[in-house]
């Protein structure tokens, strides 16, 4: 008589369980659909915390997801469940998703990377290089919160210019003292976190050394993150006049945006990132700070952006799509947010994206660009703290 509550009692927290890996939007969820179709995924784990990370070298050392909580804590990457399981490529760029991707710029452009030579820059032209959407890279070791990889590549520019270069890619799960010591304050009990970092160097194999005539290539980090009603990015930016320091913002990507999407306040941008209207904002080196952010307010969840930004340099490659004046005064910061385009849409994500200057390089000469990614969750009034030390704003503020 004994034995069959015993075994209900199992059954029962066995389904339970089950219902807790099998709950979308939780770590264990992603964790359990990306081990089904990629044997060789990475998990860093913080063995001091639940901070838990997946990386993987199918997809160029992406990192995919992570969480603060452990398998039952929210899934923080963006990913497009139905193109992984489909498991094939797309022609111009497969929006896989995963929480940071590497890649390179230019975009658009006399230079551009994204576009053969002589075509008009529409999306019909656009193509994601190979080497950066599709093809794997190597995984060259792993231990428990750390990941290092490797892809060599050819690639031609819009003028015609061939560049041979190498790409390390190393992904850190970091701890939560030195997550501390970045953020220069004392987090505390009330607050979990998650952050990781990469380290992207990239080196000149080639015969030629890379400069302004024929076109530069720079180190570009993205975040694909999701989307909902109450995100909002926060981008600060250097004070002062226009004529020294040039125009606040580039809100004009794919038309100019209004006061309902984008606030220019004194001192920093507050940006939309509901996923409604695909959009995108810029900030030059000029103006830009090594912090961006996010907050979520329906999951209460702090981001914050760290990034390299070397001081005292401005040339930074030019994306935009056409033939430029001057292809060198591009952005070092950005945020995007997906929306629908004739009834279509990638996902309901948003990104913040880094990038390093524009990579004058001699043969065999590297350069070298870190961008991190911290989650912050806990008691709000803890994160508003935190908020008002980072950015000098409470979180009222980052709300529309």
């Amino acid at each position: 008589m004994i034995r069959y509550p015993a075994l209900l009692i199992l059954l029962f927290l066995f389904s339970a369980c089950q219902e807790q890996v099998d709950q979308k939007g939780t770590f264990a969820y992603d964790l359990a659909f990306l081990k089904k179709y990629h044997k060789d995924l990475v998990l860093l784990k913080d063995p001091e915390s639940d901070a838990q990370l997946i990386v993987l070298p199918a997809y160029q050392g992406r990192v995919m997801t992570s969480t603060s909580d452990g398998e039952k804590g929210m899934s923080f990457g963006w990913l497009n469940y139905d193109l992984i399981a489909k498991g094939t490529f797309s022609e111009h760029f497969t929006a896989l998703g995963g929480e940071e991707r590497f890649w390179l710029g230019p975009e658009g452009g006399q230079f551009a990377l994204y576009f053969k030579r002589g075509a008009e820059f529409t999306f019909d032209n656009w193509y994601v290089p190979k080497a950066i959407d599709s093809e794997p890279f190597n995984l060259i070791s792993a231990n428990a919160t750390e990941a290092k990889f490797e892809k060599t590549m050819h690639l031609e520019n819009y003028s015609g210019t061939a560049f041979d270069l190498k790409v390390n890619r190393n992904i850190s799960l970091l701890e939560h003292n030195s997550i501390n010591e970045l953020l220069g304050l004392e987090l505390g009990s009330e607050i979990r976190s998650v952050g990781f970092q990469s380290e992207n160097v990239l080196t000149n194999t080639g015969k030629n050394t890379w400069d302004q005539q024929t076109g530069l290539l720079s180190i570009w980090v993205l975040s694909m993150l999701k989307s909902n009603d109450q995100t909002n990015v926060i981008i600060p930016y250097r004070k002062g006049d226009s004529l020294s320091l040039g125009k606040i913002v580039t809100d004009d990507y794919f038309g100019k945006l209004s006061a309902d999407r984008l606030k220019i306040e004194d001192g920093y941008l507050l940006f939309k990132a509901d996923a409604k209207q695909r959009s995108k904002i810029g900030v030059s080196p000029k103006r830009a700070l090594p912090i961006a952010g996010s907050y979520d307010a329906e999951n209460k969840v702090l981001t914050i952006a760290q990034f390299t930004l070397p001081e005292g340099i401005t040339s930074y490659v030019n994306s935009t799509w056409k033939i430029q004046e001057d292809p060198f005064e591009g952005d070092a910061v950005n945020a995007y947010t997906d929306g629908p385009i004739d009834g279509k849409q990638m996902g309901k994500f948003y990104e913040i994206e880094s990038s390093s200057p524009a990579l004058s390089l001699a043969p065999g000469a590297n350069a070298k660009h870190i961008h991190r990614t911290i989650h912050l969750s806990g008691s709000v009034e803890k994160l508003n703290e935190i908020s008002l030390k980072l950015f000098g704003l409470g979180l009222d503020e980052l709300k529309f």
